[in-house]
């Protein structure tokens, strides 16, 4: 992979777990500067239809804290040429859980009309944060 300049990648971030950390070290490990966009709540409510555990003010704050995040943004669109209008970053970062997404798909094919590399990071297995909070809920279900 080519080192880039200037990175970008966005999530949720809800119960911030190690796949969340892997992706945003990953990240750093291929650009200079790396730009993290955090869903607000409101674009979470509309794209997955939940409101997340942790309120945005939060998540953010926890974002920032991280050794490997350059700059942290408001992700307030889930408009990714948006945020490259605005940022004009290299590279766009992403779990490959997404790669065969149409989503993702037509953004791979916005993405090279302007010289911007969609690079798919490895998903880790075995932890998600909807993962995290089904085993609470079972937890919770069973008196554990």
């Amino acid at each position: 992979m080519k080192d880039y300049k200037t990175g970008y990648t966005t999530g949720v971030f809800d119960l911030f777990h190690i796949g969340h950390l892997n992706i945003l070290k990953r990240a750093k490990e291929n650009c200079k500067y790396l730009i993290v966009g955090v869903s607000t709540d409101e674009v979470v409510q509309q794209y997955k239809n939940k409101v997340p555990l942790i309120p945005f003010k939060e998540r953010i704050e926890i974002v920032k804290a991280i050794k490997y995040v350059d700059m942290v943004i408001a992700q307030d669109t889930m408009d990714k040429m948006k945020a490259w209008r605005q940022l004009r970053f290299d590279v766009m970062f992403h779990g490959d859980d997404w790669k065969e997404s149409p989503l993702y798909r037509k953004y791979v094919k916005d993405f090279s009309k302007v010289n911007v590399d969609l690079v798919f990071l490895p998903y880790t297995d075995g932890t998600s944060s909807s993962e995290i909070k089904e085993i609470i809920n079972l937890n919770l279900v069973a008196g554990i």
